[in-house]
């Protein structure tokens, strides 16, 4: 990933985070801005719920992915 990115003159990080409200605000602050950008592989409706999970179970996904409620 790191080769691949130098050679598009891609700077990246990787971001960790705990489920918490303080650094769930900052992040989100970070994305309005553009400072950082998520991967979302795909989205899935609820009712797919378990078709989501068994995605990434299987390893394929190359960035989040994401369960809509609404």
């Amino acid at each position: 990933m790191r080769k691949e990115a130098k050679r598009l003159k891609i700077n990246y990080t990787f971001l960790f985070m705990r489920a918490n409200g303080i650094q769930l605000n900052e992040i989100t602050s970070l994305i309005n801005e553009g400072s950082i950008r998520p991967v979302v592989d795909k989205v899935f409706p609820f009712n797919q719920l378990y078709e989501a999970l068994a995605y990434v179970e299987s390893g394929r996904a190359k960035g989040k992915v994401v369960v809509k409620i609404i």
